[in-house]
């Protein structure tokens, strides 16, 4: 089945989106074992922290309880690895650790792939992220590409990640869409959640960077505790979305008729998901199945308008959000921990383009 490209300027999975060139996203590095990025992804993580855990219950009591890995919270996580128990902090740093060791792995096959050459900087996102355990797995992975020679920057992503994937959505808008507009709605759809919420964009301050984007107000659903159909995850979105188009209602903002969505895989020009969606809910790679479409079909209209819907890579989405604080460097790249390992690469583009002077000229 066929499916409209967006017109004009707009694209899915564009090459070209806000201030910077995307030159590469959803490298599936391959091992003996399968896929690499599954070595530094939440469930590596986890897999980690159970293969300490046994070595200990061998011995003596689990100092983590019962409570299987993937059930235990990273503010647990964070409360041992600063807390008394000593033992129990020496575990997690421990699986910290080896989770570092296996992320510098990955990082430098990254690294040696020509359309990686010349990486100054990465930010990593993802849930992981949002927690000391994370900060120092990336801090540790640092210091250990340093001590290898290579000559790269690894940062936490700015956002928190529950809303680096929303606020990136800014950056899909075409900057003639912001005229009488101060908000839009944005989706950002993982493998464990699915998050939607209104971007508040500030252009008053910044029309051009976008750096005082944020999220306004945001519904967050866990889908993989529902263990949905296709259909189910898509319908709820779809609720999700009029939900807060109320909301911005109530809120008086003047919302754009714009839906940005950041998805897993390899997005096609046409709005299909070509690739990499097997950790969402049912087959999201059919050729019969457009998101876009029914998130449209979901909310047809935004204030008396036709709703447009721009769909890109998650990963990608995740890095637009950084792109407006990535100052001194020219190519830099962004990783997602989550349950898999998103990946994309950028090159900023010259500011000052026909784009940003449209975007100054709209506020």
């Amino acid at each position: 089945m066929k499916h409209a490209v967006t017109a004009g300027p707009i694209k899915h999975g564009a090459a070209e989106v806000s201030s910077v060139i995307v030159d590469t996203y959803n490298v599936e590095l391959r091992s003996e074992d399968g896929f690499l990025g599954d070595r530094a992804s939440k469930r590596a993580f986890d897999t980690i922290l159970e293969e300490w855990r046994e070595r200990m219950r061998k011995l003596d009591a689990d100092p983590l309880g019962a409570q299987p890995a993937d059930q235990i919270s990273k503010k647990k996580l964070d409360r041992l690895l600063g807390g008394d128990d000593l033992e129990a902090a020496a575990l997690v740093h421990g699986v910290v650790e080896e989770f570092a060791r296996e992320l510098a792995v990955v990082v430098r096959r990254f690294l040696r792939l020509k359309s990686w050459e010349g990486t100054q900087h990465i930010a990593v996102g993802g849930g992981l992220r949002a927690s000391r355990v994370g900060e120092l797995a990336i801090a540790r992975a640092l210091v250990l590409l340093k001590a290898d020679g290579h000559d790269v920057r690894l940062a936490p992503i700015r956002h928190h990640p529950d809303e680096a994937g929303l606020i990136g959505c800014a950056h899909l808008a075409p900057a003639w869409m912001f005229g009488g507009h101060d908000s839009l709605l944005a989706v950002d759809v993982g493998g464990t959640n699915i998050r939607a919420g209104i971007i508040e964009l500030d252009l008053k301050k910044d029309p051009v960077q976008l750096r005082n984007a944020r999220v306004g107000a945001m519904e967050l659903w866990r889908h993989r505790d529902d263990s949905p159909t296709r259909e189910e995850a898509v319908n709820r979105l779809g609720r999700m979305l009029r939900e807060l188009a109320k909301q911005a209602g109530k809120d008086k903002r003047r919302l754009a008729p714009f839906v940005g969505v950041g998805c897993p895989g390899l997005i096609g020009e046409d709005g299909t998901i070509q690739r990499g969606g097997q950790n969402l809910p049912g087959n999201w790679e059919s050729r019969r199945f457009h998101l876009p479409t029914r998130i449209r079909q979901a909310l047809p209209a935004i204030g008396g308008n036709e709703t447009i819907v721009v769909m890109h890579n998650d990963a990608v989405v995740h890095g637009l959000s950084e792109s407006p604080f990535i100052e001194g460097v020219e190519r830099w790249g962004v990783l997602t921990i989550g349950t898999g390992l998103g990946n994309a690469r950028f090159t900023k583009r010259q500011v000052g383009s026909a784009n940003d002077k449209e975007r100054t000229a709209t506020a």
